[in-house]
């Protein structure tokens, strides 16, 4: 079988935004202690107590945007716990996972370290549930004010005299839930106060007063985000959304949350290792509601937003599986798999193809939780098949989208039936043509045929990610079960072949 592939080099569409390819590092487990944070009196090496070989593996990322402090715990964190000389910072429980102390070593000020060592932007998440609208102004004016008022005095004293940048601010998290149980209504009241009194006091990012009268804006402002949906209930986007539409001057949103992961059903019951066909091709099918979610809470969204001013923010998605066994209730470890990689690239094409909408998204989560990054274990680290995917789709960052048009076909397992190739196309910042095609069937190579409307390819190069089994891993034995590795794409008369392997995600890079 060939599928014939068509790419109009030519074409127009929107951009996909870096901010897509985010990243979501919550106090919870080891995602933080162990995992970003090991302390300056660590054998393992480290700068300024967070370990280096985590900080060069995301480096490679080019990570755009990592959310912090939580999720669920971010509404019973208080920021003051987290600052000043460590030995006398408060210790607490974590009560949303797993009732683990929580020593509060890693605080705002190692957090911004830690994302300015990675070269990425802050989005910190205010606490809506057990705080309140003065600790999140405090914590701002703690984060952004001038060192010559007292809040930004305390943070000089503590280390950094200049104020920090927050890119990107969430206003509660999940406030249908653990944030709160808030009706949506009640939400959007409290979301008023929080966005008008939460402010950005870095003058840099949001400018100076005007002598001759209103404000000069800063080149690049925070965006707060509200809470929006985690199921196909439009009530919280309705409610924000309609607040958004008739809002006046004394406050704002540049964004709406919205949750969806991949579990099939609550709790998640799937494993992470030693699994066979049927539990791939069902999670697979999982993951394609993604596509409904963003549907339907556009269509909302449109309605008061037709020009797409507030972008959907995806900031938690993944695979959520049984915890290992053997591993802490509630600090939600699992392997990941090339399974999990294929399903990361099905989301990321769904978030590329609705990019004039979504601009923003934080995967859970980068280490040790989740759908991670990486996994450690004492000093010992590895890379994850779905690090190598992130990695592979870094031309794909700011991309111009192009069309493609290409015939799916059809996967089935049992009564699982799903498309069996996926596809996006793009212009990357570079000028170079970039296709990335992912193969869903876990039996069958594939072999496809690109056509290049309005542009004569000479060469293309690719790279490849698969695996024997549905279920490999890399693990700290075999760190290289699942990486990326040379394809051959042949070009003829400016056409690309190319045979994708079973169960594979191909990015190519095609030469004009």
């Amino acid at each position: 079988m060939t599928v014939a592939v068509t790419v109009k080099a030519d074409g127009t569409g929107p951009r996909i935004d870096r901010n897509i390819f985010g990243q979501f590092a919550e106090n919870l487990g080891t995602g933080i202690y162990g995992g970003v944070w090991v302390g300056e009196g660590s054998p393992i090496p480290n700068v300024r107590g967070i370990r280096s070989d985590v900080v060069t593996a995301l480096k490679a990322l080019r990570v755009p945007s990592v959310r912090w402090p939580g999720g669920c715990f971010a509404d019973e964190y208080h920021w003051r716990d987290g600052v000043g000389p460590r030995a006398k910072r408060a210790v607490t429980v974590n009560g949303s996972w797993g009732n683990a102390l929580e020593k509060n070593d890693f605080g705002t000020d190692e957090f911004f370290d830690f994302i300015g060592q990675i070269g990425s932007e802050a989005y910190i998440s205010v606490n809506m549930g057990s705080g309140s609208v003065k600790e999140a102004a405090d914590w701002m004016a703690y984060m952004t004010a001038d060192a010559g008022t007292t809040a930004g005095a305390e943070r000089a004293a503590n280390g950094h005299s200049a104020p920090y940048r927050v890119k990107f601010l969430g206003l509660g998290n999940e406030s249908w839930s653990c944030g709160g149980a808030y009706t949506p209504d009640y939400y959007v009241d409290e979301l008023k106060r929080y966005a008008r009194f939460a402010r950005n006091l870095n003058v840099e990012q949001n400018g100076t007063d005007n002598p001759a009268g209103g404000s000069i804006a800063g080149s690049d402002p925070m965006r707060r985000i509200a809470v929006g949906p985690g199921t196909l209930d439009t009530a919280y986007t309705d409610a924000v959304m309609r607040a958004w539409k008739a809002r006046d001057w004394a406050w704002s949103i540049e964004g709406l949350s919205m949750h969806q992961y991949t579990w099939v059903a609550w709790p998640p019951s799937y494993a992470s290792i030693g699994f066979g066909e049927r539990e791939y091709a069902t999670l697979v099918k999982d993951t394609l509601k993604m596509e409904d979610m963003i549907r339907i809470h556009s269509a909302v969204m449109d309605k008061y937003d037709p020009d797409k001013k507030v972008p959907l923010v995806i900031d938690e998605w993944g695979v959520w599986l049984q915890k290992l066994p053997g591993s802490r209730d509630g600090f939600l470890q699992q392997q990941n798999s090339i399974r999990d990689a294929i399903i990361a690239s099905i989301n990321l094409n769904m978030f590329a193809r609705h990019a004039d909408r979504v601009r923003m998204a934080a995967i859970a989560q980068m280490v040790n939780v989740l759908q991670a990054m990486i996994l450690t274990d004492g000093a010992k680290m590895v890379l994850t098949p779905t690090y190598h995917l992130f990695r592979m789709y870094v031309p794909f960052q700011d991309a111009r989208r192009l069309p493609i048009t290409f015939d799916a076909g059809t996967y089935r397992f049992g009564d699982v039936v799903l498309p069996r190739v996926d596809a996006i196309a793009a212009r990357g910042t570079d000028g170079k043509l970039w296709i990335a095609l992912t193969n869903v069937d876990p039996g069958r190579p594939v072999t496809i045929d690109v056509r290049i409307d309005a542009a004569r390819v000479r060469a293309a190069t690719g790279t490849v990610l698969t695996a024997d089994r549905v279920d490999a891993i890399n693990s700290y034995d075999r760190p290289d079960t699942v990486v990326p590795r040379p394809i051959a794409a042949r070009v003829h008369q400016g056409r690309i072949a190319i045979t994708l392997p079973p169960k594979s995600v191909t990015v190519l890079s095609a030469a004009e």
